[in-house]
Protein backbone atom coordinates (compact mmCIF):
# COMPACT_ATOMS: atom_id res chain seq x y z
CA UNK A 1 0.00 0.00 0.00
CA UNK A 2 1.34 3.24 -1.27
CA UNK A 3 1.18 6.08 1.76
CA UNK A 4 -0.88 9.29 0.23
CA UNK A 5 -0.61 12.96 2.11
CA UNK A 6 -4.18 14.65 2.53
CA UNK A 7 -2.71 17.84 3.51
CA UNK A 8 -3.89 19.67 6.69
CA UNK A 9 -6.47 22.08 4.63
CA UNK A 10 -7.79 19.00 2.87
CA UNK A 11 -8.46 16.86 5.83
CA UNK A 12 -9.95 19.93 7.71
CA UNK A 13 -12.08 20.68 4.78
CA UNK A 14 -13.34 17.18 4.22
CA UNK A 15 -14.22 16.45 7.74
CA UNK A 16 -15.82 19.50 7.86
CA UNK A 17 -18.00 18.25 4.72
CA UNK A 18 -18.81 14.61 5.99
CA UNK A 19 -18.70 14.86 9.76
CA UNK A 20 -16.46 12.63 10.14
CA UNK A 21 -12.52 12.25 11.57
CA UNK A 22 -10.53 11.41 8.90
CA UNK A 23 -7.01 9.09 9.15
CA UNK A 24 -4.31 8.11 7.01
CA UNK A 25 -3.14 4.99 6.39
CA UNK A 26 0.95 3.95 7.37
CA UNK A 27 1.03 1.69 4.97
CA UNK A 28 4.36 0.41 3.66
CA UNK A 29 6.21 1.80 0.73
CA UNK A 30 9.25 0.71 -1.38
CA UNK A 31 12.28 2.71 -1.70
CA UNK A 32 12.30 5.36 -4.00
CA UNK A 33 14.98 4.56 -7.03
CA UNK A 34 16.91 7.52 -8.55
CA UNK A 35 16.64 7.40 -12.35
CA UNK A 36 20.06 6.88 -13.38
CA UNK A 37 19.50 5.33 -16.81
CA UNK A 38 17.63 9.01 -17.66
CA UNK A 39 20.60 10.83 -16.08
CA UNK A 40 23.50 8.71 -18.19
CA UNK A 41 21.83 9.34 -21.34
CA UNK A 42 21.29 13.21 -20.98
CA UNK A 43 25.06 12.87 -20.46
CA UNK A 44 25.87 10.60 -23.33
CA UNK A 45 24.09 12.92 -25.81
CA UNK A 46 25.77 16.26 -24.59
CA UNK A 47 28.66 16.78 -27.01
CA UNK A 48 32.14 18.61 -26.18
CA UNK A 49 33.00 21.36 -28.60
CA UNK A 50 35.17 20.31 -31.30
CA UNK A 51 37.85 23.02 -31.68
CA UNK A 52 40.44 23.05 -34.27
CA UNK A 53 43.95 22.65 -33.44
CA UNK A 54 45.16 25.90 -34.44
CA UNK A 55 46.41 28.31 -31.54
CA UNK A 56 45.90 32.00 -31.60
CA UNK A 57 47.87 33.84 -28.86
CA UNK A 58 46.18 37.54 -27.70
CA UNK A 59 50.67 38.28 -26.91
CA UNK A 60 51.44 37.88 -30.77
CA UNK A 61 48.54 40.48 -31.59
CA UNK A 62 50.04 43.14 -29.30
CA UNK A 63 48.08 41.68 -26.19
CA UNK A 64 50.48 42.81 -22.97
CA UNK A 65 49.05 41.38 -20.03
CA UNK A 66 50.01 43.59 -17.57
CA UNK A 67 46.90 45.35 -15.91
CA UNK A 68 47.54 48.63 -17.67
CA UNK A 69 47.05 48.49 -20.79
CA UNK A 70 43.54 47.88 -22.92
CA UNK A 71 44.40 44.41 -24.57
CA UNK A 72 40.25 44.73 -26.24
CA UNK A 73 41.70 45.50 -29.55
CA UNK A 74 44.68 42.58 -29.20
CA UNK A 75 42.04 40.32 -28.06
CA UNK A 76 39.20 41.44 -30.84
CA UNK A 77 42.15 40.35 -33.63
CA UNK A 78 43.15 37.11 -32.38
CA UNK A 79 38.72 36.89 -32.79
CA UNK A 80 39.45 38.07 -36.50
CA UNK A 81 41.90 35.63 -37.02
CA UNK A 82 40.46 32.86 -35.57
CA UNK A 83 37.22 33.18 -36.94
CA UNK A 84 38.45 33.57 -40.64
CA UNK A 85 40.61 30.88 -40.00
CA UNK A 86 37.24 28.68 -39.21
CA UNK A 87 38.33 28.47 -35.29
CA UNK A 88 40.81 27.66 -33.01
CA UNK A 89 42.15 28.22 -29.45
CA UNK A 90 42.82 31.89 -28.32
CA UNK A 91 45.43 31.90 -25.66
CA UNK A 92 45.16 35.17 -23.17
CA UNK A 93 48.81 35.93 -21.94
CA UNK A 94 49.86 35.34 -18.31
CA UNK A 95 49.08 38.62 -15.84
CA UNK A 96 46.16 41.00 -16.14
CA UNK A 97 44.29 41.21 -18.91
CA UNK A 98 42.30 44.35 -19.02
CA UNK A 99 39.45 44.10 -21.84
CA UNK A 100 36.33 45.15 -22.99
CA UNK A 101 33.38 42.94 -23.80
CA UNK A 102 34.08 39.94 -26.19
CA UNK A 103 31.88 37.93 -28.46
CA UNK A 104 32.85 34.37 -30.02
CA UNK A 105 32.10 32.62 -32.78
CA UNK A 106 31.84 28.85 -33.83
CA UNK A 107 34.57 26.83 -33.41
CA UNK A 108 36.56 28.69 -30.70
CA UNK A 109 38.09 28.12 -27.41
CA UNK A 110 38.80 31.17 -25.38
CA UNK A 111 42.10 30.04 -23.00
CA UNK A 112 41.93 31.74 -19.96
CA UNK A 113 45.54 29.93 -18.52
CA UNK A 114 46.13 29.88 -14.40
CA UNK A 115 48.49 32.92 -13.82
CA UNK A 116 45.68 35.07 -15.74
CA UNK A 117 43.32 37.53 -14.38
CA UNK A 118 40.68 38.53 -17.55
CA UNK A 119 39.36 41.50 -16.24
CA UNK A 120 36.41 43.35 -17.28
CA UNK A 121 36.53 47.40 -18.12
CA UNK A 122 33.17 49.17 -16.04
CA UNK A 123 32.33 51.57 -18.59
CA UNK A 124 28.62 50.91 -19.66
CA UNK A 125 29.14 52.86 -23.27
CA UNK A 126 32.08 49.57 -23.95
CA UNK A 127 28.97 47.40 -24.06
CA UNK A 128 27.35 49.11 -26.45
CA UNK A 129 25.81 48.62 -29.08
CA UNK A 130 23.20 46.62 -27.79
CA UNK A 131 22.47 43.01 -28.62
CA UNK A 132 19.78 40.60 -28.27
CA UNK A 133 19.97 38.94 -24.74
CA UNK A 134 17.48 37.92 -22.27
CA UNK A 135 16.97 40.15 -19.09
CA UNK A 136 14.90 38.06 -15.70
CA UNK A 137 13.43 36.02 -18.57
CA UNK A 138 12.30 38.68 -20.65
CA UNK A 139 13.93 39.45 -24.62
CA UNK A 140 15.75 42.88 -25.24
CA UNK A 141 18.18 44.21 -26.78
CA UNK A 142 20.09 45.15 -23.96
CA UNK A 143 23.94 45.95 -23.13
CA UNK A 144 26.34 43.33 -24.16
CA UNK A 145 27.68 40.37 -22.28
CA UNK A 146 30.96 40.52 -21.01
CA UNK A 147 31.39 37.73 -22.89
CA UNK A 148 28.90 36.59 -25.85
CA UNK A 149 27.57 33.82 -28.27
CA UNK A 150 25.09 34.30 -30.76
CA UNK A 151 23.55 31.79 -33.31
CA UNK A 152 26.81 29.41 -32.82
CA UNK A 153 28.02 26.21 -32.59
CA UNK A 154 31.15 24.48 -30.36
CA UNK A 155 32.35 27.40 -28.45
CA UNK A 156 34.15 27.04 -25.30
CA UNK A 157 35.45 28.88 -22.50
CA UNK A 158 38.36 27.05 -20.56
CA UNK A 159 41.73 27.26 -18.31
CA UNK A 160 42.80 27.46 -14.81
CA UNK A 161 42.79 31.48 -14.71
CA UNK A 162 40.02 33.80 -13.14
CA UNK A 163 37.48 35.89 -15.11
CA UNK A 164 36.93 38.77 -12.93
CA UNK A 165 33.96 41.15 -14.45
CA UNK A 166 35.07 43.86 -11.63
CA UNK A 167 31.37 44.83 -10.43
CA UNK A 168 31.73 46.48 -6.78
CA UNK A 169 30.22 49.22 -4.68
CA UNK A 170 31.09 51.70 -7.59
CA UNK A 171 30.40 49.86 -10.48
CA UNK A 172 27.51 47.93 -12.01
CA UNK A 173 26.00 46.87 -8.28
CA UNK A 174 24.26 49.90 -7.26
CA UNK A 175 22.11 50.08 -10.19
CA UNK A 176 20.57 47.65 -8.16
CA UNK A 177 19.67 50.25 -5.60
CA UNK A 178 18.51 49.26 -2.05
CA UNK A 179 20.10 45.61 -1.44
CA UNK A 180 21.22 43.96 1.91
CA UNK A 181 22.27 47.32 3.31
CA UNK A 182 23.93 48.77 0.34
CA UNK A 183 22.88 51.14 -2.35
CA UNK A 184 20.36 52.79 -0.51
CA UNK A 185 22.13 56.07 -1.74
CA UNK A 186 21.97 55.66 -5.36
CA UNK A 187 19.84 58.11 -7.17
CA UNK A 188 16.19 56.89 -8.35
CA UNK A 189 17.21 57.58 -11.78
CA UNK A 190 20.23 55.00 -11.54
CA UNK A 191 18.69 52.50 -10.20
CA UNK A 192 17.04 49.43 -12.42
CA UNK A 193 13.44 49.63 -11.22
CA UNK A 194 12.24 52.42 -13.79
CA UNK A 195 13.80 50.15 -16.47
CA UNK A 196 12.76 46.55 -15.34
CA UNK A 197 9.03 47.79 -15.02
CA UNK A 198 9.12 49.53 -18.39
CA UNK A 199 10.99 46.24 -19.78
CA UNK A 200 8.20 44.12 -18.24
CA UNK A 201 5.61 45.96 -19.57
CA UNK A 202 6.75 46.05 -22.96
CA UNK A 203 6.54 42.58 -22.57
CA UNK A 204 2.75 42.28 -21.32
CA UNK A 205 1.72 44.73 -23.89
CA UNK A 206 3.52 42.39 -26.90
CA UNK A 207 6.11 45.19 -28.40
CA UNK A 208 8.40 42.89 -30.36
CA UNK A 209 12.12 42.36 -28.83
CA UNK A 210 13.62 44.22 -30.95
CA UNK A 211 12.06 47.24 -30.04
CA UNK A 212 13.12 46.95 -26.82
CA UNK A 213 15.99 48.74 -26.91
CA UNK A 214 17.32 49.47 -23.50
CA UNK A 215 20.99 50.52 -24.69
CA UNK A 216 23.04 54.20 -23.04
CA UNK A 217 20.93 55.35 -19.80
CA UNK A 218 19.28 52.24 -19.33
CA UNK A 219 20.44 50.58 -15.74
CA UNK A 220 19.97 46.44 -16.84
CA UNK A 221 23.09 45.07 -15.92
CA UNK A 222 24.31 42.44 -18.19
CA UNK A 223 25.68 38.67 -17.25
CA UNK A 224 29.30 38.02 -17.50
CA UNK A 225 29.08 34.62 -19.98
CA UNK A 226 25.82 34.53 -22.18
CA UNK A 227 25.56 31.77 -25.13
CA UNK A 228 22.42 32.52 -26.59
CA UNK A 229 21.42 30.17 -28.87
CA UNK A 230 24.07 27.87 -29.64
CA UNK A 231 24.93 24.48 -29.46
CA UNK A 232 28.12 22.43 -27.57
CA UNK A 233 28.93 24.54 -25.63
CA UNK A 234 31.81 24.37 -22.44
CA UNK A 235 32.93 26.44 -19.72
CA UNK A 236 35.72 24.27 -18.05
CA UNK A 237 38.33 25.50 -15.16
CA UNK A 238 37.59 28.93 -14.90
CA UNK A 239 36.88 31.10 -11.61
CA UNK A 240 34.13 33.23 -12.22
CA UNK A 241 34.13 36.45 -9.61
CA UNK A 242 32.77 40.07 -9.33
CA UNK A 243 29.86 39.64 -12.38
CA UNK A 244 27.54 42.67 -12.53
CA UNK A 245 24.44 40.37 -12.81
CA UNK A 246 23.86 36.53 -13.49
CA UNK A 247 27.36 34.52 -13.74
CA UNK A 248 26.86 32.11 -16.55
CA UNK A 249 23.48 32.38 -18.07
CA UNK A 250 23.11 29.87 -21.07
CA UNK A 251 20.11 30.89 -23.18
CA UNK A 252 18.36 28.11 -25.95
CA UNK A 253 21.02 26.47 -26.04
CA UNK A 254 21.66 22.81 -26.35
CA UNK A 255 24.23 20.79 -25.15
CA UNK A 256 26.09 22.81 -22.77
CA UNK A 257 28.80 21.49 -19.89
CA UNK A 258 29.86 23.47 -17.04
CA UNK A 259 32.67 21.36 -15.52
CA UNK A 260 35.07 22.23 -12.41
CA UNK A 261 34.22 26.07 -12.70
CA UNK A 262 34.35 28.27 -9.41
CA UNK A 263 31.45 31.13 -8.86
CA UNK A 264 32.83 33.16 -6.51
CA UNK A 265 30.87 36.37 -6.69
CA UNK A 266 28.76 38.31 -4.01
CA UNK A 267 26.91 40.79 -5.38
CA UNK A 268 23.42 41.81 -6.47
CA UNK A 269 21.39 39.25 -8.30
CA UNK A 270 25.14 37.27 -8.84
CA UNK A 271 23.39 33.55 -9.29
CA UNK A 272 25.75 31.35 -10.29
CA UNK A 273 24.72 29.05 -13.03
CA UNK A 274 21.44 29.92 -14.81
CA UNK A 275 20.84 27.27 -17.85
CA UNK A 276 17.31 29.09 -19.25
CA UNK A 277 15.22 27.37 -21.66
CA UNK A 278 18.08 24.69 -22.55
CA UNK A 279 18.22 21.23 -23.24
CA UNK A 280 20.38 18.80 -22.21
CA UNK A 281 22.94 20.43 -19.41
CA UNK A 282 25.67 18.62 -17.37
CA UNK A 283 26.65 21.23 -14.26
CA UNK A 284 29.97 18.96 -12.96
CA UNK A 285 32.19 19.40 -9.65
CA UNK A 286 31.41 23.44 -9.78
CA UNK A 287 31.70 25.63 -6.77
CA UNK A 288 29.28 28.11 -5.59
CA UNK A 289 29.94 31.14 -3.65
CA UNK A 290 27.53 33.49 -4.53
CA UNK A 291 25.28 36.44 -3.77
CA UNK A 292 22.13 34.70 -5.04
CA UNK A 293 20.91 31.26 -6.12
CA UNK A 294 23.96 28.61 -6.73
CA UNK A 295 21.92 27.48 -9.56
CA UNK A 296 18.41 28.83 -10.96
CA UNK A 297 16.88 26.84 -13.38
CA UNK A 298 14.77 29.06 -16.06
CA UNK A 299 12.42 29.38 -18.98
CA UNK A 300 10.89 32.84 -19.56
CA UNK A 301 8.89 35.25 -17.87
CA UNK A 302 4.92 35.65 -18.36
CA UNK A 303 3.70 36.89 -21.69
CA UNK A 304 8.15 36.28 -23.12
CA UNK A 305 7.91 32.80 -21.67
CA UNK A 306 4.32 32.22 -23.35
CA UNK A 307 5.14 33.62 -26.70
CA UNK A 308 9.25 31.50 -26.82
CA UNK A 309 7.12 28.73 -25.22
CA UNK A 310 10.63 26.47 -24.77
CA UNK A 311 11.15 24.76 -22.15
CA UNK A 312 14.50 24.08 -19.92
CA UNK A 313 14.78 20.34 -19.46
CA UNK A 314 16.86 17.29 -19.26
CA UNK A 315 19.40 18.76 -16.82
CA UNK A 316 22.39 16.57 -14.42
CA UNK A 317 23.78 18.50 -11.63
CA UNK A 318 26.70 16.20 -10.08
CA UNK A 319 29.49 16.93 -7.64
CA UNK A 320 29.09 20.08 -6.60
CA UNK A 321 29.93 21.92 -3.65
CA UNK A 322 27.30 25.12 -2.39
CA UNK A 323 29.40 26.80 -0.14
CA UNK A 324 27.46 30.07 -0.21
CA UNK A 325 24.08 31.78 -1.90
CA UNK A 326 20.06 31.99 -1.24
CA UNK A 327 18.92 28.72 -3.07
CA UNK A 328 21.27 25.81 -3.52
CA UNK A 329 18.61 24.69 -6.39
CA UNK A 330 16.11 27.36 -7.30
CA UNK A 331 13.95 26.63 -9.90
CA UNK A 332 12.40 29.70 -11.46
CA UNK A 333 10.70 32.16 -10.54
CA UNK A 334 10.86 32.85 -14.40
CA UNK A 335 9.80 29.08 -15.50
CA UNK A 336 6.86 29.67 -17.41
CA UNK A 337 7.56 27.52 -20.37
CA UNK A 338 8.12 24.65 -17.60
CA UNK A 339 11.19 23.01 -15.94
CA UNK A 340 10.80 18.63 -16.74
CA UNK A 341 13.76 16.10 -16.17
CA UNK A 342 16.43 17.34 -13.48
CA UNK A 343 18.24 15.26 -11.79
CA UNK A 344 21.12 16.34 -8.94
CA UNK A 345 23.30 13.85 -6.98
CA UNK A 346 26.31 14.06 -5.10
CA UNK A 347 25.86 17.29 -4.17
CA UNK A 348 27.46 19.25 -0.55
CA UNK A 349 25.47 21.74 0.64
CA UNK A 350 26.15 23.78 3.96
CA UNK A 351 26.53 27.88 4.78
CA UNK A 352 24.19 29.35 7.55
CA UNK A 353 23.10 31.84 4.83
CA UNK A 354 22.29 29.20 2.36
CA UNK A 355 18.43 29.90 2.67
CA UNK A 356 16.99 26.54 0.88
CA UNK A 357 18.75 23.51 -0.29
CA UNK A 358 15.88 22.97 -2.95
CA UNK A 359 13.29 26.03 -3.88
CA UNK A 360 10.65 25.88 -6.52
CA UNK A 361 8.79 29.18 -6.87
CA UNK A 362 6.45 30.81 -9.47
CA UNK A 363 3.11 32.28 -9.18
CA UNK A 364 -0.58 32.41 -11.43
CA UNK A 365 1.37 35.26 -13.60
CA UNK A 366 4.02 33.48 -14.34
CA UNK A 367 2.65 30.07 -14.49
CA UNK A 368 4.88 27.08 -16.04
CA UNK A 369 4.78 23.47 -15.48
CA UNK A 370 7.42 21.63 -12.86
CA UNK A 371 8.15 17.96 -13.41
CA UNK A 372 10.47 15.18 -12.48
CA UNK A 373 13.15 16.74 -10.23
CA UNK A 374 15.33 14.23 -8.40
CA UNK A 375 17.29 14.63 -5.99
CA UNK A 376 20.14 11.93 -4.80
CA UNK A 377 22.71 11.39 -1.93
CA UNK A 378 22.36 15.16 -1.07
CA UNK A 379 24.37 16.34 1.85
CA UNK A 380 23.13 19.61 3.71
CA UNK A 381 25.20 21.06 6.69
CA UNK A 382 23.23 24.11 7.72
CA UNK A 383 20.49 25.20 5.86
CA UNK A 384 19.55 28.27 7.23
CA UNK A 385 15.47 28.23 6.35
CA UNK A 386 14.37 24.89 4.21
CA UNK A 387 15.29 21.95 3.04
CA UNK A 388 12.67 21.59 0.67
CA UNK A 389 10.68 24.74 -0.42
CA UNK A 390 7.69 24.82 -3.08
CA UNK A 391 5.93 28.08 -3.33
CA UNK A 392 3.17 29.03 -5.79
CA UNK A 393 2.54 32.40 -5.09
CA UNK A 394 6.23 34.14 -5.17
CA UNK A 395 6.95 37.95 -5.01
CA UNK A 396 3.16 38.91 -6.70
CA UNK A 397 1.43 36.54 -4.90
CA UNK A 398 -2.17 35.44 -5.53
CA UNK A 399 -3.72 36.24 -8.55
CA UNK A 400 -3.07 35.98 -11.89
CA UNK A 401 -5.11 33.36 -14.94
CA UNK A 402 -1.63 31.12 -15.19
CA UNK A 403 -2.01 28.02 -12.71
CA UNK A 404 1.22 27.02 -12.19
CA UNK A 405 2.01 22.78 -11.39
CA UNK A 406 4.34 21.45 -9.70
CA UNK A 407 4.86 17.16 -10.12
CA UNK A 408 7.14 14.83 -9.11
CA UNK A 409 9.52 15.82 -6.81
CA UNK A 410 11.75 13.19 -5.42
CA UNK A 411 14.71 13.29 -2.50
CA UNK A 412 16.25 10.17 -1.61
CA UNK A 413 19.43 9.05 0.61
CA UNK A 414 20.10 12.58 1.74
CA UNK A 415 21.48 13.82 4.96
CA UNK A 416 20.53 17.20 6.81
CA UNK A 417 22.33 18.13 9.79
CA UNK A 418 21.12 21.56 10.65
CA UNK A 419 17.68 23.52 9.54
CA UNK A 420 15.18 25.94 10.05
CA UNK A 421 12.29 23.47 8.51
CA UNK A 422 12.23 19.97 6.69
CA UNK A 423 9.42 20.97 4.53
CA UNK A 424 7.89 24.36 3.09
CA UNK A 425 5.41 23.23 0.53
CA UNK A 426 2.58 26.05 -0.18
CA UNK A 427 0.52 24.82 -3.42
CA UNK A 428 -2.88 26.21 -4.58
CA UNK A 429 -6.26 24.96 -3.79
CA UNK A 430 -6.55 25.03 -7.39
CA UNK A 431 -2.68 23.24 -8.34
CA UNK A 432 -2.14 21.09 -4.98
CA UNK A 433 1.90 20.00 -5.43
CA UNK A 434 1.85 16.55 -6.24
CA UNK A 435 3.76 13.37 -5.81
CA UNK A 436 6.53 15.13 -3.20
CA UNK A 437 8.29 12.01 -2.04
CA UNK A 438 11.19 11.91 0.87
CA UNK A 439 12.87 8.45 1.17
CA UNK A 440 15.87 7.72 2.97
CA UNK A 441 16.15 11.25 4.77
CA UNK A 442 17.78 11.98 7.95
CA UNK A 443 17.57 15.56 9.17
CA UNK A 444 19.60 15.81 12.61
CA UNK A 445 18.05 18.89 13.87
CA UNK A 446 14.88 21.33 12.34
CA UNK A 447 14.34 24.83 14.65
CA UNK A 448 10.76 24.93 13.38
CA UNK A 449 7.79 22.08 12.15
CA UNK A 450 7.43 21.40 8.52
CA UNK A 451 4.12 23.63 7.13
CA UNK A 452 2.68 21.35 3.85
CA UNK A 453 -0.45 23.35 2.46
CA UNK A 454 -2.16 21.87 -0.78
CA UNK A 455 -0.04 19.18 -1.61
CA UNK A 456 -1.69 15.21 -2.56
CA UNK A 457 0.17 11.87 -3.24
CA UNK A 458 3.35 12.87 -0.95
CA UNK A 459 4.93 10.32 0.48
CA UNK A 460 7.05 10.19 3.49
CA UNK A 461 9.46 6.76 3.48
CA UNK A 462 12.59 6.30 6.15
CA UNK A 463 12.39 9.63 7.31
CA UNK A 464 13.98 10.22 10.63
CA UNK A 465 13.45 14.34 11.59
CA UNK A 466 15.58 15.32 15.20
CA UNK A 467 15.40 11.33 15.56
CA UNK A 468 11.87 10.05 15.53
CA UNK A 469 10.63 8.95 12.74
CA UNK A 470 7.93 10.57 10.42
CA UNK A 471 5.42 8.45 8.96
CA UNK A 472 3.05 10.42 6.08
CA UNK A 473 0.02 10.56 8.48
CA UNK A 474 1.98 12.47 10.49
CA UNK A 475 2.10 15.73 8.55
CA UNK A 476 -1.70 15.83 8.71
CA UNK A 477 -1.37 16.90 12.20
CA UNK A 478 1.43 19.71 11.37
CA UNK A 479 0.54 24.16 11.58
CA UNK A 480 -1.06 26.08 8.65
CA UNK A 481 0.09 29.08 7.48
CA UNK A 482 -1.05 31.07 10.40
CA UNK A 483 1.61 29.83 11.98
CA UNK A 484 4.34 31.57 10.09
CA UNK A 485 5.03 35.27 8.50
CA UNK A 486 6.51 35.16 4.60
CA UNK A 487 7.65 37.98 3.01
CA UNK A 488 7.08 38.20 -0.73
CA UNK A 489 10.12 36.50 -1.94
CA UNK A 490 8.71 33.77 0.51
CA UNK A 491 11.60 34.11 2.85
CA UNK A 492 9.43 32.55 6.09
CA UNK A 493 10.19 32.65 9.59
Amino acid sequence: MTDVLVTRRHLLSGAAAVGLTLSVPDGAHAAATFPAARASAIVRRIRAPRIPQRIFAVKDHGGHGDGVTDDSAAIARAVEECAKAGGGRIILPPGICLSGPIRLHSNMELHVPVGTRLKFLTDPARYLPVVPTRWEGVELMGYHPLIYAYGEQDIAVTGGGIIDGSADDLTWWPWKGPWAGRYGNTAVTERQAGDRTRLFDMAERGVPPEQRVFGAGSRLRPPLFQPYRCRNVLVEGVTITNSPFWLLHPVECTSVTFRDVTCSSHGPNNDGIDPESCTDVLIDGCTFDTGDDCIAIKAGRNADGRRIGKPCENIVIRNCHMKDGHGGIAIGSEMTGGVRNVFIHDCVMDSPHLLWALTIKTNAYRGGRVEDIYLDRIKVGTVDRTFVQIWLFYEEGDGGSFIPSVERVTVSNSTVARTGRTLLVRGRPDSPVRGLVLDQVTVDQEASPSVVIDAVDTVLNAVDIGGRRWRTADLASLPGMDSIQCDKWAVCR
